[in-house]
């Protein structure tokens, strides 16, 4: 009779949740999901959108978020805190990642707490004056649920934030709920980060292109006793339906400022290292991430002006200058990692070691300080990569053991 109870109320607060969820989707959400990418793939369900599983975890439960704009549900743009609302879930607080709960702040720009306009949830910033939550923060929390969508690169610093409340749930005993999603940069490729250079933007000695959803890096994260002092959170992933390692995703909203379509998703990897140098990467234009260039006429013929340009960039590199480079927009894209264009414009400037305007920047972006050297010394791409593969096929071996999405 009880469990007969039990699965009655279940299903009473399911089918009361659909019908909140309509009406929460019909009305227009307090967070604007970013611009278009392009349309996911009709059989592809995230975790998040699997309410069956999410709501019996979370009822009666206090709840904390770890979300921000690519957190929707259905194709109207819905997001999971207005559902997990409407649903009757006791969501007592968001945790924000970089880019902030809307995604509109820039890269590196610090993030303030406060309260959504909406639904007066109160707003806590994972980065500005910490980066972890706090076990005060933690105090009136049961469960944490993560869901962002992640691109791929150990430079991403979302993994960073997952890592920290991974962390933060371990140490004061909450269950963490990821409900994944696919990763639309789905290859192994790159230098294994080497000890000693690890920061927030790369903080796991894993290949620059990890080939992992976040739930399977979360669980990499547990496994491999990754979280300080080698304490494991009590971790559950929300699998995602009808999608499996190699099948392309196409991301409904863009995951940052400057990753507007699937293209500069694509290039993203390879060109964010050009970051540790004087070459713009479009930042303050309409197409970040898929053109390169600087005040030099030696780049190339093709222009473009960086401006302040809301939603994408407030000061980009060479603001208001007219720059020279090349335009990547219909250039095919590599199929994984390349140091293509960094040696390319290496060569173009003729300034030697002096290219790298960061140095130490690039070491901890790309994740082992021989590459700039070998570069420097004037290697090939072909001899640079062939210093990578002993160490990703070790990678291989062990990421294996935590794949969820595999025939």
């Amino acid at each position: 009779m009880i469990k007969q109870r039990q699965f009655k109320s279940l299903a009473v607060l399911l089918l009361l949740c659909m019908a909140n969820c309509i009406n929460a989707s019909s009305e227009r959400s307090s967070l604007k999901p970013a611009e278009s990418v392009s349309t996911s793939s009709k059989e592809v369900k995230v975790g998040a959108e699997q309410m069956d599983k999410i709501l019996p975890i979370l009822k009666n439960k206090r709840v904390a978020l770890v979300v921000n704009h690519t957190s929707i549900v259905n194709k109207k743009g819905t997001h999971l805190l207005d559902t997990l609302i409407a649903c009757g879930i006791n969501i007592k607080k968001v945790f924000a990642p970089e880019h902030g709960f809307r995604g509109n702040a820039d890269a590196g720009e610090k993030v303030k707490d406060g309260k959504d306009s909406k639904t007066g949830i109160q707003i806590i910033s994972l980065y500005g004056k910490n980066r972890k939550p706090t076990s005060e923060q933690m105090a009136d929390v049961d469960v944490v649920l993560f869901d962002i969508q992640d691109v791929g690169a150990r430079f991403y610093t979302y993994i960073s934030t997952m890592h920290y409340v991974m962390e933060a749930c371990a140490e004061n005993g909450k269950k963490l709920i990821i409900t994944d999603r696919p990763n639309p940069c789905d290859y192994i490729d790159g230098p294994i980060m080497k000890s000693g250079l690890q920061s927030f933007v790369g903080m796991h000695l894993i290949p620059l292109l990890h080939g992992c959803t976040v739930g399977e890096l979360a669980q990499m994260i547990n496994g491999e006793g990754w979280l300080g002092g080698k304490k494991k959170c009590l971790l559950t992933v929300i699998k995602i339906k009808n999608w499996k390692h190699g099948q392309p995703y196409s991301l409904p909203v863009k995951p940052s400022p400057n990753l507007a379509n699937d293209h500069a998703i694509s290039l993203y990897p390879s060109l964010c290292l050009f970051e540790a140098t004087d070459i713009s990467v479009g930042r303050g234009t309409y197409f970040p991430f898929e053109v390169l260039g600087a005040p030099d006429k030696k780049y190339g013929e093709f222009t473009f002006t960086p401006k302040s340009l809301p939603g994408f960039e407030k000061n980009p590199m060479h603001k208001d200058q007219l720059c020279y480079g090349l335009d990547l927009r219909k250039a095919q894209v590599p199929k994984g990692f390349s140091l293509k264009y960094i040696l390319q414009f290496y060569k173009l400037s003729g300034q030697g070691a002096d290219f790298f305007t960061r140095p130490r920047w690039f070491d901890q972006l790309i994740g082992d300080s021989s590459v700039r050297k070998e570069i420097i010394e004037g290697k090939s791409e072909t001899e640079i990569r062939a210093g990578w593969q002993q160490g990703l096929a070790k990678y291989k071996k062990m990421r294996a053991k935590y794949l969820l999405y595999t025939e």
